[in-house]
């Protein structure tokens, strides 16, 4: 079974706000304005004057958006350059995989297929997130791909139980990884809530894709777990050495 080509997209940089410019955009103060209208030409200012007070509370109430610190910002980018790393991997070991796992075992082409086209809408996903904000890809990106290529063919030819044992101990760091960017981004939410700043649509709905993309990369863990991952042997050293490296794979994403 073919498996869609994965491609790369090009950034315009120029043409997209940056991060800072999205998730926190220029304050800017609105007048509010109310036409009232009166019965009589007595009770018209009254009505006026009530209306211009009833909308003095409404607009100091009004939130104001907290600029992110750079050392915020710094998190954010490196957020997404990691979780693009790691999708684009996933999609690669799958790639991989499948066409040796698939010929010795044709029952798991639809789960290789439903999994890989999830790992391909997290990869489409923070590439969007990129390019929108303006955030650059690891460097090592090549090493990365020549990395879970090879990793994705070796445990397809161990057999059935070392490849879903490559995806158990994957989707256990890539699982704990989203979990914990979530709860550095809702700890950040509720500081500025107690500051009585709003947090914005962008980041909330940067919570709840990671919350999405966590919630499914768990679910593979599942399907492995389900496929004998556990009688890969030996299981505790295989999956110990895949963990150790996406480990070193996240830290150095990060950073460079």
């Amino acid at each position: 079974m073919s498996l869609p080509r994965l491609q790369t997209r090009l950034v315009r940089c120029s043409l997209r706000p940056s991060l800072h410019e999205v998730f926190v955009p220029a304050s800017s103060s609105q007048t509010l304005s109310r036409r009232c209208l009166s019965t009589t030409s007595s009770n018209s200012a009254t009505v006026a004057a009530n209306s211009s007070i009833a909308a003095e509370p409404s607009q100091s109430s009004k939130r104001k958006r907290k600029p992110l610190t750079k050392e915020q910002s710094d998190f954010l980018s490196s957020a997404l350059r990691v979780n693009q790393a790691g999708e684009l991997a996933a999609t690669l070991i799958y790639t991989a995989q499948t066409p040796p796992l698939v010929n010795a075992h044709p029952h798991l082409r639809l789960l290789m297929a439903h999994m890989y086209a999830q790992e391909e809408g997290h990869l489409a996903t923070f590439n969007q997130l990129m390019a929108r904000h303006r955030v650059r890809p690891t460097a090592l990106y090549p090493v990365w791909q020549a990395m879970a290529t090879g990793l994705g063919w070796t445990t397809a030819v161990m057999g059935r139980e070392a490849a879903m044992a490559c995806t158990e101990a994957v989707e256990t760091e890539i699982g704990g990884h989203y979990n914990n960017q979530i709860r550095a981004l809702l700890a950040m939410f509720e500081r500025w809530d107690a500051d009585g700043y709003d947090v914005g649509d962008d980041l909330r709905h940067l919570v709840a894709t990671l919350r999405r993309i966590r919630d499914e990369e768990l679910e593979h863990l599942d399907h492995a777990v389900s496929n004998d991952a556990k009688k890969a042997e030996p299981h505790w050293l295989l999956t110990g050495v895949i963990r150790l490296g996406c480990r070193g794979a996240i830290w150095v994403s990060e950073r460079v």
